[in-house]
């Protein structure tokens, strides 16, 4: 436990929660702390503020919220800081109030920040309860949740965030229909993710033609992989494929098995058998393997004349086949001259990233013969 997450218990085991009566509510949220350790003096608190809120004086309630948010960080009594503004904010985006709300929000993620609050399950609790009270297409939740995505970055285990918080956040575009920002965390989410992930893209692909159906199933498959997450690809596809067979009775399919693997052969749908192929090669790590396939689907990737990046990298990270970098001769030799490399400068220092996970390993190799 760090030095923050250990003050952090022994202030809150000094604290007890005031419950104010809400009409109409028999668990309201907890807005005020009752109690705060001796070095903090008692700041005064409105205590009609959640009536004035069940009355209709959201302005009056949000800026009185934010008045005593603010003087808790001025003493950085962050746990009743983040206490009130996650009361106040639950309380205004329950009565409808999104800006408001989501304003209260957008200013916890920033005493998380300041506070160099760690991310754990108590803080992780009151940000999803947040994130799940926004009213759809309220404008300040994208914030809220870009600006909490990064907070969790920055202080809890995952670099590009908490998993937990993305398959959340994922889920909640996905019911909104706007499935754009529900790939974008839903690819970076937990275990479960790929359910979700695939039945977006299926739902999307209901709505094209119906030989794109690789198309949206890649959406799913490409992102996984260029993550390290070959579990959540294999997923993500299997059950694209399943509910594409059970929507679609007269879909001519093939059942391929082998001693090891059972894959679904379509016909009509050249490029999503090439997806199922792409997984096995992957599995079992043959840079041959890939090529032939990459060669043998040219022509109908060709066409589609959007996969060529993903399938490079894809190439690198598994296959060790390096991305031919393109460079300028004349620039080269006066690097090499200059400098005593074959490239055109000294390369830049990167600062060290964090250690990289996934949501899960991949599973073992896969014996094709």
């Amino acid at each position: 436990m760090s030095k923050i997450e250990k003050t952090i218990a022994r202030q809150q085991e000094k604290y007890h929660s005031l419950h104010l009566p809400f009409p109409h509510s028999s668990s309201p949220p907890t807005l005020f702390p009752r109690h705060y350790p001796p070095r903090f003096p008692a700041i005064p608190i409105s205590t009609d503020l959640p009536a004035r809120i069940s009355e209709g004086a959201y302005y009056e309630a949000h800026q009185q919220l934010r008045v005593i948010a603010s003087r808790y960080v001025k003493q950085e009594n962050w746990p009743a800081a983040i206490d009130i503004l996650h009361g106040g904010a639950l309380a205004l985006l329950k009565a409808g109030q999104g800006g408001s709300g989501g304003d209260l929000g957008l200013f916890l993620v920033d005493v998380l920040e300041k506070g160099e609050v760690q991310l754990e399950g108590g803080v992780r609790g009151k940000l999803l309860a947040i994130l799940r009270a926004f009213p759809p297409g309220e404008p300040t939740k994208k914030r809220f949740v870009d600006e909490m995505m990064t907070w969790s970055a920055k202080f809890g285990e995952y670099q590009n965030g908490d998993p937990e918080v993305h398959h959340v956040a994922g889920t909640l575009y996905a019911e909104d229909c706007e499935p754009y920002e529900a790939e974008r965390h839903l690819a970076l989410g937990t275990k479960d993710s790929p359910e979700q992930l695939a039945k977006v893209e299926y739902e999307w692909y209901t709505q094209d033609d119906s030989h794109t159906a690789a198309l949206y199933a890649a959406r799913a498959v490409f992102p996984y992989l260029l993550t390290g997450n070959l579990r959540s690809a294999n997923k993500a596809l299997l059950i694209f494929n399943s509910r594409l067979t059970s929507s679609n009775k007269s879909l001519g399919v093939q059942e391929v098995s082998s001693t090891s693997s059972d894959i679904r052969v379509f016909p009509s749908l050249p490029l999503l058998n090439f997806l199922s192929l792409l997984l096995l090669a992957i599995q079992r790590g043959g840079s041959d393997l890939f090529r032939q396939l990459a060669k043998h689907y040219a022509p109908h990737i060709k066409e589609v004349g959007m996969w060529d990046d993903a399938l490079a990298q894809i190439g690198e990270m598994y296959f060790g086949i390096k991305i031919p970098r393109q460079g300028n001769p004349l620039f080269d030799m006066m690097g090499s001259m200059l400098f005593g490399g074959s490239g055109g400068s000294p390369k830049p220092s990167t600062p060290k990233a964090k250690p990289k996970k996934v949501e899960a390993a991949p599973p073992p190799p896969v014996d094709l013969d």
